[in-house]
């Protein structure tokens, strides 16, 4: 009889611990990130990446706002430094260009939606553009150093 109910106490620690990384994941709420050291876009979305370019102290501030709201708001799902875990696509994988950027876009604008379950909210209802371009630059910095 110890030994049945050892047992069972072992399999409620180990079910206990299992489910704590499952129910840990639960809805995530977008974090606000302050651009305001970004160089201002307009509030119609631009159609390729208009922070791609962009040099020095400017992209150091870029590079720095962007990891700071991908780690924010995305690294759950998408995972730490860029890097895929599986659940989520790994973003570090789109061009650098316009078929990147364009579907970019179109997820961060519409989110992810199967069967009615919320995989990604509509992150433009939460951030500016000025924070996802941020974080598409980041991206694209961390692709390059695979």
């Amino acid at each position: 009889m110890i030994k049945l109910n050892l047992g069972r106490s072992h399999l409620i620690a180990l079910l206990s611990i299992c489910s704590f990384g499952v129910a840990a994941h639960g809805p995530v709420t977008p974090q606000a990130i302050n651009t305001s050291t970004l160089p201002a876009l307009d509030e119609e979305w631009e159609e390729t990446n208009p922070y791609r370019t962009e040099e020095g102290d400017v992209r150091t501030e870029i590079l720095r706002v962007g990891a700071s709201a991908y780690n924010q708001n995305c690294a759950r799902c998408h995972g730490l430094g860029g890097i895929s875990g599986g659940i989520a696509p790994d973003l570090r994988q789109l061009p650098a260009d316009y078929d990147g950027d364009e579907w970019f876009i179109y997820r961060v604008q519409n989110g992810a939606v199967r069967n009615g379950a919320v995989y990604m909210p509509k992150m433009t209802e939460h951030l500016n553009q000025e924070a996802l371009w941020s974080i598409r630059t980041w991206l694209e910095s961390v692709s390059d150093e695979e």
